[in-house]
């Protein structure tokens, strides 16, 4: 019976609990267990590094473009307060001293020049073969040039004496000093571009403008008293004469190469002006400016009177004699007129903030 019944329930779902078949546990496989679970914490570990290593990097790098901006920032604005902070006696000391050593220079070319050391020829020896009309020029030329240093004291002193006239000169405004630009420019063209004829004519009237307007334009000078004037005055003929001899002396193409880093020079000159003009002398870039534009065109226009100089010299022993066109004094002593009346201009300067120091 129990064997038939065991047969019927053949098939029949066992819904008693007890009587289900129990799922056998899970065996973990030798060796292995261990080493999971030791994987697994290393992988974690490895992860906590990477995304550490990840955060300081980020960290680091904020932090150093933080720095970077922090210092960029702290030195623009320590040369920004090194420009504008009181100016001291530096730059012009750094000029006085540029101004020494081309005195030495000087000195010691024609010292060197005039002597007859240099191994070559110079223009004093080759002189002596010059025919007369060469002679002519040259001295053609230094007419022009003494007639023109007269012609600029006299309109100087002219327009200093007339109250209106000196007023009109001494408007500080821009539309003066634009219209004292274009007259100095204007006539100083029209004086060059005629063409040149011996005798009085067209030619040497609008040279006598030219020269009188750059007296009247220069008359405010007058104001820092007549011993500083008669100072500078005889400072310059003692700087022209001297250069004029070393460039005599020294052989007849030694200063002419000079003409590019002149040209170099003569740019930087200007932009100092200019700047000098915006900028005060009281502050540290204002100071140096102003000593580039006084000490460094001092040396700069005696520089050019060297160049100048054997310029004409070169000029007046190679023109044709027979040409459409005759040299041109003129032309020929406007160069070395505005070096040598830059270098007195530079001087009057020098010796006026000189005076006004010591009174200090």
């Amino acid at each position: 019976m129990q064997k038939m019944h065991d047969r019927k329930n053949i098939g029949k779902l066992i819904l008693d609990p007890s009587l289900e078949p129990k799922p056998k546990p899970a065996t973990p496989l030798k060796g292995k267990g261990k080493n999971t679970d030791k994987e697994d914490k290393e992988k974690d570990k490895k992860k906590e590094e990477e995304s550490a290593t990840n955060s300081a990097s980020a960290t680091n790098g904020s932090t150093g473009r933080e720095t970077i901006w922090r210092t960029t920032r702290t030195k623009r604005r320590a040369f920004a307060e090194s420009l504008t902070k009181p100016a001291g006696d530096t730059a012009f000391r750094i000029g006085q001293g540029a101004v020494a050593g081309g005195a030495v220079f000087g000195l010691g070319a024609l010292c060197y020049y005039g002597l007859g050391l240099s191994n070559t020829v110079g223009t004093i020896e080759t002189s002596r073969l010059w025919p007369q009309y060469v002679r002519d020029r040259i001295h053609d030329t230094y007419m022009y040039f003494g007639s023109s240093v007269i012609l600029t004291a006299a309109s100087t002193a002219f327009i200093f004496r007339s109250p209106a006239a000196f007023n009109l000169v001494m408007k500080n405004s821009w539309v003066a000093i634009a219209a004292s630009l274009a007259a100095v420019m204007g006539t100083g063209i029209l004086a060059q571009s005629i063409d040149y004829k011996p005798g009085f004519g067209t030619k040497q009237i609008a040279w006598m403008l030219h020269a009188s307007v750059i007296g009247a334009v220069i008359a405010p000078i007058c104001l820092v008293g007549g011993p500083v004037l008669t100072r500078a005055a005889l400072y310059t003929m003692g700087i022209v004469g001297g250069l004029s001899t070393v460039a005599v002396c020294a052989p007849s193409d030694k200063f002419l190469t000079m003409g590019g880093p002149l040209a170099i020079g003569l740019g930087v000159v200007f932009v100092s002006s200019l700047g000098s003009m915006f900028l005060p002398p009281t502050t540290a870039l204002g100071a140096g400016l102003m000593s580039v534009s006084l000490y460094g065109g001092l040396l700069l226009f005696s520089g050019f009177l060297l160049y100048d100089t054997q310029r004409i010299i070169r000029k007046a022993e190679t023109h044709p004699l027979y040409s459409n066109k005759p040299y041109d004094p003129v032309n020929a002593s406007l160069s070395i007129y505005l070096d040598a009346l830059n270098i007195f201009i530079r001087l009057v300067t020098i010796f006026a903030m000189n005076g006004n120091n010591k009174r200090r």
